[in-house]
C-alpha cells in the first residue's frame, strides 16, 4: 500500500486537529502540549481511534469526505484514550 502526498497531508492535519482539541481540553490551555506534541498526539489518537471506531464499527457513515467528521472524532477519542492511560501508566510506574 503507497501512501500518497494527499494522504499524508490528511494525516497531518486530521492528527494536528485531534490532538489540539485533546491538549486543550485536557490542559485548558489554548496551546494545549505545543505543536509537536500536539502532532504526535494526535497521530497516535488517530491510530487508536481509527482502529477502535472500526473495530466497533462507530459511526460508518461519516467517512464520506476526504477529511471526514469520523476521522476527526475517532482521532480525539483515541488521542484522550491515549492520555488516559499515560496519565495511569505513570500512576502505576511511581507505585512501583
Amino acid at each position: 500500500m503507497a501512501v500518497t502526498i494527499e494522504e499524508l497531508v490528511v494525516w497531518i492535519v486530521v492528527g494536528m486537529l485531534a490532538g489540539t482539541l485533546a491538549g486543550l481540553i485536557v490542559k485548558r490551555k489554548k496551546a494545549g502540549y505545543g505543536h509537536f506534541a500536539n502532532l504526535g498526539l494526535g497521530l497516535v489518537g488517530a491510530l487508536i481511534g481509527g482502529f477502535l471506531f472500526d473495530l466497533f464499527r462507530i459511526a460508518p457513515g461519516l467517512d464520506d469526505i476526504s477529511i471526514s467528521l469520523r476521522d476527526i472524532f475517532s482521532a480525539l477519542a483515541g488521542a484522550l484514550l491515549f492520555l488516559v492511560l499515560l496519565h495511569y501508566g505513570r500512576i502505576w510506574y511511581k507505585k512501583r
